[in-house]
């Protein structure tokens, strides 16, 4: 189980032009190679005039399935170049197919290459980058007086306070990177002379975005 990984946040759609051929780029969240195999079907029906619909995909907590087309195109122009970009940004669970409709004009291989890895970034930041990651969710309990200098120690430490509730204690809902939780604690005690109350509870999946 991955502590942290990236995706896309959505499905995405761009399109460039390169001497009057369309590049056409289409990426979806995928979780198995059926799933990418059938979206590959249903765009090839829609797209079934087009020149080609080269392709890249990248499934696993270890990429372990990697497959790649050039539906047609020179050897090493297109699908490559769509795979490049997922594994430059480490991207998971991503489809990306590239259509191309020829304008008449030869781009020769290295402008093959630019234009799919062009069109594959754009449909990548059509589509947006979040970080994925677990967290465990603490409780923490303490005084009201205590409360402002816990708050001042998580937030320097860039801890998220998921929630915050007030009764007849100050309460304080943190969430921490799988991995830390023992880390957090002791530096949690250490800073406040164990004058408050941590109890670890469930692990939940959260996203942030990333620049592209």
């Amino acid at each position: 189980m991955l502590e942290r990984y990236i995706t896309i946040e959505g499905e995405g759609y761009a399109e460039i032009v390169e001497k009057k051929s369309r590049f056409i780029a289409s990426v979806f969240p995928v979780e198995s190679q059926e799933e990418a195999d059938a979206i590959l079907a249903k765009l090839r029906k829609k797209y079934w005039d087009a020149t080609h619909n080269c392709f890249a995909y990248q499934i696993g907590e270890r990429d372990e399935i990697q497959r790649f087309s050039d539906d047609g195109e020179p050897g090493g122009t297109a699908g490559k170049p769509i795979l490049d970009v997922l594994k430059g940004h480490q991207i998971k669970n991503t489809l990306i197919v590239v259509t191309r409709y020829f304008g008449g004009t030869l781009l020769g291989t290295g402008g093959l290459v630019r234009a799919y890895g062009k069109g594959a970034k754009e449909g990548i930041l059509a589509a947006g980058l979040v970080e994925k990651m677990r967290v465990c969710l603490f409780t923490l309990e303490m005084t009201y007086p205590l409360s402002g200098k816990v708050q001042y120690l998580l937030n320097d430490k860039a801890y998220v306070i998921r929630e915050t509730q007030y009764t007849d204690v100050v309460r304080f809902i943190v969430e921490v990177e799988m991995g830390e939780e023992e880390a957090f604690t002791e530096w949690l005690i250490e800073k406040t002379n164990a004058e408050i109350s941590i109890e670890k509870g469930d692990y939940d999946l959260i996203q942030r975005s990333v620049k592209c």
